[in-house]
């Protein structure tokens, strides 16, 4: 049995307004996939690593793995059309290539500051329950639209949890999913994403451990903050 990262790269960065995919794009000397991949390198229980890549940048993603030590990076696959499509791009390749009962853990590539104890709970929670997905209580009221300038109904923030990657499950498991979701046009639609598949599916998911410092970088904005805590850990 091996613990097997997954780690989604295949986005073209459109909403941060950049040239280049933001996973690739380079912070103090280092592209941000590096980063991330840097994370389930150094982690002791993370056996090998799969990437899915946005089409054209395989090369880059391997000279760039070799240049930083990458050592446990194993299969790079092209990515979709859309973020659940990648997935089962690389859920699929997996099957060949692991055990049923391996765990998958499923990773945003632009997600660079997972930290060590994070990944450990996912995979904790995974060998008890099925499955662990990274998940933090939300903060925030949260209200339901009236119209477009009206509310009378609000979701008290107790009932609400905050789930992210990364999220953790068992091959077997996610084989049986992407190919049900797929062939049913099941949870794949807009901004499904495994997660949520699952729920639509029928499946119960078990919280994992979740970090507030495990941010998503989607805007420019998000550079700035994850440049801030770079620079946090350099003064440690």
């Amino acid at each position: 049995m091996a613990n097997i990262a997954l780690i989604i790269a295949g986005g073209s960065g459109k909403r941060m307004g950049l040239e280049i995919p933001k996973q690739f794009v380079n912070i103090y000397d280092k592209p941000v996939i590096i980063y991330t991949l840097e994370s389930f390198e150094k982690h002791p229980q993370i056996d090998a690593i799969e990437v899915v890549c946005i089409d054209g940048w395989q090369e880059t993603l391997k000279k760039y793995a070799k240049q930083h030590n990458i050592t446990k990076l194993k299969w790079i696959v092209a990515g979709g059309e859309t973020g659940q499509e990648s997935i089962r791009n690389g859920v699929f390749n997996l099957i060949d290539e692991c055990s049923p009962n391996d765990t998958i853990i499923i990773h945003d590539g632009v997600r660079p500051l997972v930290d060590e104890d994070i990944l450990s709970d996912v995979i904790i929670k995974c060998e008890k329950y099925g499955n662990g997905i990274s998940s933090m209580p939300y903060n925030e009221q949260i209200f339901l639209i009236d119209d477009e300038i009206s509310t009378t109904k609000y979701i008290p923030r107790e009932k609400l949890r905050r789930m992210v990657t990364p999220q953790a499950y068992k091959l077997e498991k996610l084989n049986w999913a992407y190919h049900k979701a797929f062939a049913e046009n099941i949870g794949i639609s807009g901004s499904s994403y495994t997660n949520t598949m699952m729920v639509e599916l029928g499946e119960r998911l078990y919280f994992a451990a979740g970090s507030e410092r495990n941010i998503k970088l989607t805007t420019k904005e998000n550079l700035d903050i994850f440049k801030a805590y770079l620079k946090l850990e350099d003064k440690k």
